[in-house]
């Protein structure tokens, strides 16, 4: 008899439900309770358990609200479709519609965008834009080819010394710190990739992580060299030698006295801004193009089973170091603006923080997809501005709304498209005629 209730109790819908929340509070109260139910006053705590407690109890009523949602219909349905959207890949037929407007659209509102942004939104828009050329670059290397890569960091740190380092002894400006910055990022890339060959998986990104780490300490005790932790100077960007300051600096034209206009400071962000966007235009149509040429399927294959790829007589060697030194390149071009958008670099803007960052933006946004990345790029990078009002919590709740990301979407924010390949007529009517003549000629 005891048995008998044992197991109804077990099996009582309630009983869950309660044994969820308890179990739920309690683990939200052992997360939560050091961080918000502790507060650092000086060189003492001070008690703040309540609040702990309260935060708990809002996590586990969601959690019970999930619960009894998923009792329903409508959860349920809500639960297949999530099954469903985290399967397979997405198949083109060719029956869709042209994204060419759309993106036409896009591309015109971002070109617009500077006038009518404040100085405040539009240096958010250009740290987006920085971020989406670094998860591009890391997509190429993680997404693509399948090489988990910790350090991508270490490539951002080269381009932005690059502009910092050789304005300061080689009298490099803004535009050829620009074409030089991928090359050299490439060669450290090439660097990288060599001792790295033969590894996968952990050992992989335990060297990767070891790069990055080595490329900022070094950045940090060169003194003589890099200026250590007091970081370098960053001139502004000039246009045609015209400068965007109120007076010329670098022995050229300001670039209102040129045109005949009143000075704004906005001139220089408007300028990085439509710089950007056009490098960040032009670096998605190379991978987009990379992704179905010949490089790009062997970077895929790769990925999927390296033995398959080597035993089909595929150079692996290539195919490796082309990954690392074109997502290196697209690394060192976002150092280049990240420097000269803040005026100022130094080590502390290149952490593991920074890497781990950018590859939460290629696995949210979906591994090899380049629309996933650029969206993932803007939630992360505009998000955090707007959970500035709740300072305290906003790492917080940042940490809870990837989660959800994940478990809404395990394949990140766009799913990979592929085309779908069909013979054409006249090859499909091949066969049937050589049939109908081989039978004909049977009879």
């Amino acid at each position: 008899m005891a048995q008998t209730a044992k197991t109804v109790a077990t099996g009582n819908p309630l009983f869950i439900l309660a044994k969820q929340a308890l179990f739920t509070f309690c683990i939200s109260l052992i997360l939560v309770g050091p961080i918000s139910g502790l507060v650092l006053d000086g060189f003492s705590f001070d008690n703040e358990l309540g609040r702990a407690v309260s935060t708990a109890a809002v996590i586990t009523a969601g959690r019970v609200a999930l619960s009894l949602l998923a009792m329903t219909s409508l959860g349920r349905r809500i639960s297949g479709s999530l099954a469903r959207n985290g399967a397979g890949v997405t198949v083109r037929t060719g029956q869709q519609r042209s994204a060419v407007p759309v993106l036409a659209l896009i591309f015109v509102a971002g070109l617009c965008l500077p006038f009518f942004a404040d100085k405040y939104y539009l240096g958010v828009a250009i740290l987006a834009l920085i971020y989406c050329l670094l998860g591009l670059g890391l997509n190429i290397v993680v997404g693509l080819a399948g090489l988990l890569d910790l350090g991508f960091v270490a490539f951002y740190a080269v381009g932005a010394y690059l502009m910092a380092l050789g304005s300061q002894y080689l009298g490099l400006g803004f535009w050829s710190a620009l074409v030089i910055a991928p090359f050299l990022a490439a060669l450290f890339g090439m660097v990288l990739a060599f001792p790295v060959l033969k590894m996968h998986g952990d050992y992989l990104a335990i060297v990767t992580l070891g790069f990055g780490e080595i490329i900022r300490l070094v950045l940090n005790n060169w003194l003589d060299f890099t200026g250590g932790p007091n970081g370098a100077a960053v001139p502004a960007p000039t246009l045609f030698g015209l400068e965007f300051t109120r007076s010329a600096r670098q022995g050229g034209t300001p670039f209102h006295e040129f045109f005949g206009i009143s000075y704004n400071a906005d001139y220089k962000f408007w300028f990085i801004y439509l710089v950007l966007f056009l490098v960040v235009c032009g670096v998605i149509y190379a991978v987009q193009r990379l992704r179905v040429m010949p490089i790009g399927r062997m970077w895929e294959a790769l990925r999927e089973d390296e033995i398959a790829c080597r035993s089909l007589g595929v150079n692996h060697v290539f195919i490796k170091l082309s990954a690392f030194m074109l997502g290196a390149s697209t690394g060192g071009l976002a150092g280049v603006f990240f420097a000269v958008h803040q005026g100022f670099v130094n080590p502390t803007s290149f952490t593991f923080f920074e890497s781990a960052l950018i590859l939460a933006i290629v696995v949210l946004g979906g591994l090899g997809s380049t629309l996933g990345v650029v969206l993932a790029a803007l939630v992360l990078t505009i998000l955090p501005e707007l959970l500035r009002d709740f300072a305290e919590y906003r790492v917080f709740v940042f940490g809870v709304l990837m989660v959800v990301m994940m478990i809404w979407k395990p394949r990140g924010l766009v799913r990979v498209t592929r085309p779908a390949f069909y013979p054409s007529k006249k090859r499909a009517e091949a066969p049937a005629a050589i049939l109908n003549t081989s039978g004909e000629a049977a009879r």
